[in-house]
């Protein structure tokens, strides 16, 4: 457990790599050549990415054990995250409902941190802090608290960025260093994670320098995992970043994004970094062409909030070749009035006037290319989004397709059970011709029937709570806290469960109820009276609120 607990603390951070820091070339020319040729075979790295996930396809297939099934699709589920996230929510989600069918609180925990935790990456923020919200800190297993505190640190560390109002923002940051302290408290002061989120505290709070320092010397001599070398370069990079040192930020950079590309990961953030610095040394080139390896991954990915941060840097790029048109103009002007001052140079004014308007053709055309790709990019973008919409939309069909289904199997039961009662009255008939023969057969026709009912609601409870696992948690919520339902045994509903579950299936005829559950009409009618006297708000709007459980929105 503890070792897949670290696996979960540390995947948001930069994707594991190959290149270690103490070895790694003093160079940066040597450093941009290694990345260079790294990018050039970013196929076979992504090939190699593939297999190991096929690897842990496999792993999952041969788990006969639930509880260790469960921790295989978490291994699974680790690896996506930085690969597809769209695969990583489906992991999650399975997870989740099967930590429901498990039963077991910590399990159920689990299932909702990892779960929060793809939803962070994602960049949906709300849903992640409702579902933290979910699980106070004292509900909380002991060997979960430092990866719940992970997820919340990361949430609001990602939420200050992007806040909008200072306020907000500084509300924020305050949360940022409260769960960061809490993971350091939690943390053995000799390790590696100690050192790194000690590092990130330093670099927050003004102090670079003694990050730097810390980092520094607590690599000298360490053998360390390729994944944490490369969590080690990028917090580097930060804290030479604040101190202003740009040749040593540019050097770990480069580390940290070698390693990205090495392990086939699409989700990272070091080489868009490292192209925006090289943007502002001048190196449009290097710069564009990492961009547009992060916009490709990103959408790969499906990683929203990378593509939102790509296309932030994009029209700066495209404004660096803007500038350059207008210098070249204005030289141009400049070459036009020399011609008409030095009437004695007009050859070479000519000269120089072709010279420069074929230039200004040349970086025409760059440009025109350039706004073409960007455009090209947009389209899939746009095409992406049109995909995501896609599906959610044939979700919501799906779903309400089970809806449909649900009902019309409950409906074609209790008609069976109809035809098996009127059945069991036509023996009655017989009967009464006073044959024992046929008297037997009625006994035990009416046990049958009885037996057939249990069995058909146990069936119907057993479905209904899978298409609806939090059926009953979300209708007592609708209710006053000292009038909640609390079924006798778990995984089953009482009579009352019952009614507001065939309601949920769209069957509100309080007739068609009553036949369903071999109750009086009248008797329906009270249980649903009673129980709307207990909601917690408006008594006339309890059905519609919850006809509004388990829709996706």
């Amino acid at each position: 457990m503890k070792s897949l607990l670290k696996i979960y603390i540390w995947i948001a951070a930069i994707a594991m790599g190959s290149t270690t820091l103490a070895a790694a070339p003093a160079d940066i020319d040597s450093l941009m050549g290694e990345l260079d040729r790294a990018i050039a075979h970013r196929d076979v790295y992504v090939k190699q990415k593939r297999h190991q996930l096929e690897g842990l396809r496999v792993d999952v297939s041969r788990q006969t054990d639930s509880v260790e099934y469960f921790h295989a699709l978490g291994r699974l589920m680790d690896q996506f995250i930085s690969f597809n996230t769209d695969s990583a929510l489906a992991l999650a989600n399975e997870r989740v409902l099967m930590s429901r069918r498990l039963g077991r609180d910590e399990i159920k925990c689990h299932a909702d941190l990892s779960l929060a935790h793809v939803q962070m990456v994602m960049g949906m923020y709300k849903e992640t802090a409702d579902l933290l919200n979910r699980w106070p800190y004292e509900r909380v297993p002991e060997y979960l608290r430092p990866y719940f505190f992970h997820i919340n640190r990361t949430l609001y560390g990602n939420m200050a960025d992007y806040a909008i109002r200072d306020e907000d923002r500084e509300r924020y940051i305050q949360l940022t260093d409260i769960y960061r302290d809490s993971i350091i408290h939690l943390q053995n002061t000799e390790s590696l994670f100690f050192t790194i989120v000690t590092a990130d505290r330093l670099n927050d709070h003004g102090q670079p320098a003694r990050a730097a320092t810390l980092l520094t010397n607590y690599l000298q001599g360490k053998d360390i995992s390729d994944h944490d070398e490369a969590i080690a370069a990028y917090t580097l990079s930060e804290s030479y970043r604040l101190t202003g040192d740009t040749e040593n930020e540019k050097r770990q950079l480069i580390i940290s994004a070698l390693n990205d590309m090495e392990s086939g990961v699409r989700e990272y953030v070091s080489l868009r970094k490292l192209a925006l610095m090289l943007y502002k040394e001048g190196d449009v080139k290097h710069a564009y062409d990492y961009l547009k390896i992060c916009m490709e991954d990103a959408q790969l990915c499906n990683a929203r909030l990378r593509m939102l941060e790509i296309n932030d840097i994009f029209p700066v790029v495209n404004e660096v070749y803007l500038d350059t048109i207008e210098q070249q103009k204005a030289r141009l002007r400049w070459s036009l009035a020399i011609v008409c001052l030095l009437a004695v140079l007009l050859l070479v004014a000519i000269y120089l006037v072709y010279r420069e308007m074929k230039k200004v053709r040349a970086s025409k055309k760059v440009v025109t290319d350039m706004n073409a790709e960007l455009q090209a990019l947009n389209r899939d973008l746009e095409r992406s989004n049109d995909k995501l919409k896609e599906a959610n939309q044939q979700i919501a069909e799906n779903s309400y397709l089970k809806e449909e289904y649900i009902a019309r199997y409950m409906d074609q039961c209790s008609v069976y059970i109809e035809k098996l009662d009127k059945y069991r009255k036509s023996l009655a008939k017989i009967v009464a011709g006073g044959r024992m023969e046929d008297l037997r057969k009625y006994t035990k026709t009416l046990t049958q029937l009885d037996d057939e009912l249990r069995a058909f609601y146990d069936s119907f409870d057993d479905t209904f709570l899978k298409l609806f696992p939090t059926f009953v948690d979300d209708f007592n919520a609708l209710l006053q806290p000292e009038e909640r339902i609390v079924p006798k045994t778990d995984g089953k509903l009482n009579t009352e469960l019952r009614i507001f579950a065939l309601i949920r299936l769209g069957i509100t005829d309080s007739v068609k109820i009553a036949q369903f559950l071999r109750y009086s009409v009248t008797t329906i009618y009270n249980y649903r009276t009673r129980v709307r006297n207990r909601a917690a708000g408006d008594r006339d709007q309890l059905e519609e609120e919850l006809m509004k459980i388990g829709r996706i929105r």
